[in-house]
């Protein structure tokens, strides 16, 4: 009944599961009402390794649909609210519209991919992966159950189609996608000389050595 969202705050991430499966649950019935979780990235500070893709895929599907939000559940934990979030506007202006009929390039699409912070692999797996094959491209987008495949004839969009990462089989069709930034940071030009400069301002090392540096250049 509250006018707007309400913010649940946790003890852990163990916690943050549990509540949302339980107010998943009792909410069922309300269509109106939305539940979501915006997990801990459950790494430490300075670990040279990135959190679970499910884990981002989970974030960043919360962050998108945050500012639309009139009513439902925010479940988080308290290291996750210590933690600075992207701009309100990021997500969107990231966020690729795809339709059946668009004209598009298998190069404009692989392009677009890396810039959103996808990984371009031999087989799409896991979320935030995305793979080309010949006049086919497959994408396992951000905050979504199965990953999309999508069969391009010449420069147009011919079908976009769920497909079982397991079985590689295609499922249900669909007539338009839109794809979430892979990352919560931008991975374009821009956002990786701003990483640079402010790498080289707050540490003093020799960047020549420094794998993350030398792995976001």
């Amino acid at each position: 009944q509250a006018e707007g969202p309400i913010l649940l705050i946790c003890d852990d991430n163990e916690s943050v599961e549990r509540y949302l499966r339980e107010l998943s649950y009792f909410s069922s019935a309300l269509h109106e009402c939305k539940v979501c979780a915006l997990p801990d990235w459950e790494t430490l500070p300075y670990d040279n390794f990135s959190p679970h893709q499910d884990i981002i895929s989970d974030r960043i599907a919360a962050l998108s649909s945050l500012p639309r939000m009139e009513c439902g559940v925010v479940v988080t934990s308290v290291s996750s609210l210590m933690h600075l979030l992207p701009p309100r506007q990021y997500i969107d202006a990231n966020s690729l519209d795809l339709t059946t009929g668009q004209k598009r390039t298998i190069t404009d699409l692989r392009e677009q991919m890396v810039i959103a912070g996808y990984q371009h692999v031999t087989s799409v797996m896991e979320h935030g992966e995305f793979a080309v094959r010949g006049s086919i491209v497959d994408i396992f987008p951000m905050g979504t159950a199965l990953p999309l495949r999508i069969d391009l004839f010449d420069d147009e969009i011919d079908s976009i189609r769920r497909f079982d990462p397991e079985t590689q089989r295609s499922a249900s069709k669909l007539e338009r996608i839109r794809l979430l930034p892979g990352r919560e940071f931008p991975l374009d030009e821009s956002g990786v000389l701003q990483f640079r400069k402010r790498f080289r301002e707050r540490f003093d090392v020799d960047t020549r050595q420094c794998p993350i540096y030398q792995d976001v250049s």
